[in-house]
């Protein structure tokens, strides 16, 4: 007994000292940190989840609306003449100043059908993101005569700083606010509800929440693009690396990232709160699966669509199909993987890693579930065909497909997926009828280093789909359905 308690006391001591070492180690790197900008310290007044279930959609726009002018008199009105530069997004000179746009995404949006709606769509944007990463999938919903709603998410759109106070019930409460208003507008119409990356794990729990509250209007079908379901180990322990902020001279370490806000659209720096948070949701969702697939509820979820890459650097693909689709009821659900370029040339240089071979990702079929691989159609093609396996059977079809992996890509990415290659801000071939201020997806990192204002890991990234006609021909076949 005497030998368990030292070993134990010994143990603890360990880990009292790894942890010194981390808060050690992130104390040290904040003290180097160039110092914090307006847009990290000024923490805009975002409405709350008690707040929002009292609000009507006209009284969050009007809220909203207070939020982005505070933004401009505090932090915009108020920038230094060093952050007066043409890559700034919140200087009210540059092309990427979001106020001098037609449309600002970065608000929430409702866009209405010609004629009367034959259902209703609710898109939830990711983490540090905006509402503008759903609106291609919004228009089509529009052009369908479906009623697509965007909010703008708490803490989104704004200032970085907007993420450091948030928490995740406020972005639950927003969906629900989100479906009020579908519903409002369309009332008894189907619901679908379409979530991106931390969206898509909003998306699932208004779902399992309607399970339970007969006051929800219950989704008649879950489209996921990229979901947040899985999260890692270090994300659950993100908030022990804020500590040392709570000294001000360590206030940099409330940050996981401190970098130029050239993104109109979309925050660059990453406040540890938001990562928490995400991984707030992530965890409480595996739970309400969990309990739901034990209960038997689970039965009652609509059909879930879901579309990711194989290759994610910030959800686990794996989750998805173990925490979430093996669960799932035979209901009709299909899930869609985005394989790597497996193309020759690029094949003795992808990784060895065995978690991105599909034999081992996929459990063997028959399942409850169809599936839908869409990959190089040999070693030696850039055709792509998409090998499908129905639900409950066991042989895979071939089906070719009119599309072609771009010869310099090899793998697309988590914040590729719901843009085409057309996007003005994000695609490889954008459309120049609308101006962002930057084609950020068609930058080729070829230079010299320290010639650009930004890390070259934010530009190598792949940020549109080569295969959207693919992925938005699949959402409109439920959208077609009705149901």
């Amino acid at each position: 007994m005497v030998k368990v308690f030292k070993l134990v006391k010994w143990i603890f001591i360990l880990l009292l000292l790894l942890l010194a070492t981390v808060l050690g180690l992130r104390a040290w790197d904040a003290w180097r940190a160039e110092p914090l900008k307006l847009w990290h310290t000024h923490v805009p007044d975002d409405v709350r989840a008690k707040a929002i279930d009292q609000l009507d959609w006209a009284g969050y726009l009007a809220l909203e609306k207070k939020l982005f002018d505070d933004v401009r008199r505090e932090v915009t009105d108020q920038l230094p003449e060093e952050d007066r530069v043409l890559s700034n997004r919140y200087f009210s000179g540059s092309p990427l100043y979001p106020g001098g746009f037609k449309n600002d995404w970065n608000r929430s949006y409702i866009l209405l059908p010609a004629g009367k709606p034959v259902g209703t769509v609710v898109l939830l944007h990711g983490l540090t993101d905006s509402p503008y990463s759903l609106r291609h999938v919004a228009r089509r919903y529009r052009d369908l005569g479906w009623v697509a709603v965007a909010p703008r998410l708490p803490g989104h759109g704004t200032v970085p700083s907007g993420l450091s106070e948030v928490e995740w019930e406020d972005w639950t409460a927003a969906t629900r606010l989100a479906v009020r208003e579908a519903q409002r507008l369309a009332p008894g119409a189907p619901l679908h509800v379409v979530g991106f990356s931390n969206g898509g794990a909003l998306a699932m729990k208004y779902a399992l929440d309607a399970l339970d509250d007969v006051q929800l209007a219950r989704p008649t079908r879950i489209v996921l693009i990229s979901p947040m379901i899985g999260i890692t180990e270090l994300a659950r322990l993100a908030g022990i690396f804020g500590w040392p902020a709570v000294f001000p001279a360590f206030a940099p370490a409330a940050w996981l990232g401190i970098v130029p806000e050239f993104n109109p659209f979309k925050y660059n720096s990453f406040p540890v709160n938001g990562g928490r948070q995400s991984s707030l949701v992530a965890r409480t969702l595996q739970a309400q699966i969990v309990a739901a697939s034990d209960s038997g509820k689970i039965a009652q979820l609509p059909p879930i669509l879901t579309f990711q890459s194989v290759v994610d650097f910030t959800v686990s693909t794996r989750a998805i199909i173990d925490a979430l689709y093996s669960r799932l009821p035979a209901n009709g659900s299909e899930l869609v993987l985005f394989d790597l370029n497996r193309n020759a040339k690029f094949g003795p240089l992808l990784s060895p890693n065995p978690e991105l071979r599909l034999e081992r990702m996929l459990p063997a079929p028959p399942r409850r579930y169809s599936t839908v691989v869409i990959t190089n159609a040999s070693a030696n093609s850039a055709d792509m065909i998409a090998r499908v396996v129905p639900a409950g059977a066991s042989e895979e079809q071939v089906q070719p497909l009119a599309l072609t992996y771009p010869f310099e890509v090899f793998s697309l990415s988590h914040v590729a997926l719901p843009f085409p290659v057309e996007d003005p801000l994000y695609g490889m071939k954008p459309d120049l009828s609308e101006d962002y201020g930057a084609n950020l997806g068609t930058l080729a990192v070829r230079g010299e280093r320290g010639a650009l204002v930004v890390s070259l890991d934010s530009l190598i990234r792949m940020s549109s789909n080569p295969f959207y006609p693919y992925m938005i021909e699949k959402i409109e076949h439920g959208i077609t359905a009705g149901k």
